[in-house]
């Protein structure tokens, strides 16, 4: 991954790679060329591609249903994100919403609009990511569509999944006294955006510069490949914990807390102490001068899961590494604070990425 940074300003600039244009294969054909090795595995998939429009039977279970659009420019930069990365990224970006509901993901659709510098060869790339991801997470692609852009590469996936109507947890079942729990650590992803970010303008200055990325390799690939959090509905499952509200961390952990707590018409302490950070996050907030919790509360894209649990069923999670307790839900009229090191209360604020302002 570190040795492809900058690598598709350079496939382009390639002289002696063959490329082929997307118009020699028309809409249908490249549909067709590019979706040839996806295979059905879910028996909820009655038909897949190929017709007007996939048929789906899930057999009493609910269905749920997200989709995300990532923009060239936006919310991805092909100067240091390799294609294959970004293909297997936004279906990730969708199946954690899936996950965040406490469902089973099973089926996905990618549509793409892409500008005449893209040669197939470019898409095959973007689609081998997808299919990678299709088949480590186990969902069937039964659709999509392409069409032509006029400003860069534009992804668009939705997901479909499926649980028990019981099973389903939203983000406004949390209730005073519940425990706020995280999954994983926070922060990583956003510190590897700043690492690229760096060194893209250290190539802009001199070419011919390899960077020596291995000490952030943790960081990078947090933000190039992050993976959603399946394994967390079947551990909970597993535990016997079914979450009284759930989200995922995709703007920031800030804004997420806010989001629970306005569903769910109730306030939140959150210890400033108790925020899991991996050592490579603490070490690099060091030495790009940025306060490590900042970088936690508004990264975002760290794809960790965010949920409330019953006091009662604490011990049921405390020795469980993959989940931490980062604080507890107060009552409404205490509002959403941050309890820091000093004990002292602070009002959070929502900070993360908003899609709709110029961040």
């Amino acid at each position: 991954m570190i040795l492809i940074i900058f690598n598709f300003a350079a496939m382009l600039e390639d002289k002696n790679t063959s490329k082929t244009q997307l118009s020699d294969l028309g809409e249908f054909g490249l549909i067709k060329h590019l979706t040839k090795h996806f295979n059905i595995t879910h028996k909820s998939t009655v038909y897949g591609i190929g017709d007007d429009a996939a048929v789906l039977a899930f057999e009493g279970d609910q269905c749920v249903v997200t989709t995300d659009l990532l923009v060239e420019g936006v919310h991805f930069d092909l100067s240091y994100v390799p294609l294959k990365h970004l293909g297997y990224k936004a279906v990730m970006v969708n199946l954690s919403d899936v996950y965040a509901m406490n469902a089973t993901a099973t089926q996905i659709t990618v549509s793409i609009a892409v500008s005449n510098r893209f040669p197939l060869e470019a898409l095959e790339e973007l689609y081998a990511g997808i299919k990678t991801a299709a088949d480590i997470y186990k969902v069937d692609v039964i659709g999509g569509d392409t069409t032509s852009s006029t400003t860069g590469l534009l992804i668009s996936v939705t997901a479909v999944g499926q649980a028990k109507a019981d099973d389903i947890v939203y983000r406004n079942g949390a209730k005073e006294s519940d425990l706020l729990v995280v999954t994983g650590d926070l922060g990583a992803a956003y510190l590897g955006l700043q690492v690229l970010e760096r060194e893209k303008e250290v190539f802009k200055v001199n070419p011919n510069s390899q960077p020596d990325l291995d000490q952030y390799s943790y960081l990078i690939e947090r933000q190039l490949k992050p993976e959603a959090r399946k394994d967390i509905p079947e551990l909970l499952k597993g535990l016997e914990v079914k979450p009284t509200s759930m989200i995922d961390i995709s703007d920031g952990l800030s804004s997420e807390i806010m989001h629970l707590c306005e569903q769910s018409e109730v306030g939140v302490h959150l210890y400033e102490n108790k925020i899991p950070l991996d050592p490579t996050v603490i070490s690099t907030c060091e030495e790009f001068n940025l306060n490590s919790t900042t970088v936690a509360l508004n990264g975002g894209e760290d794809y960790e899961l965010l949920f409330t649990i019953k006091q009662e069923d604490y011990p049921k999670i405390k020795a469980n590494p993959n989940l931490t307790v980062i604080g507890h839900i107060t009552n409404k009229d205490q509002g959403a604070a941050l309890i820091t090191r000093a004990n002292e209360k602070i009002a959070l604020q929502a900070q993360g990425w908003n899609p709709i302002k110029n961040n």
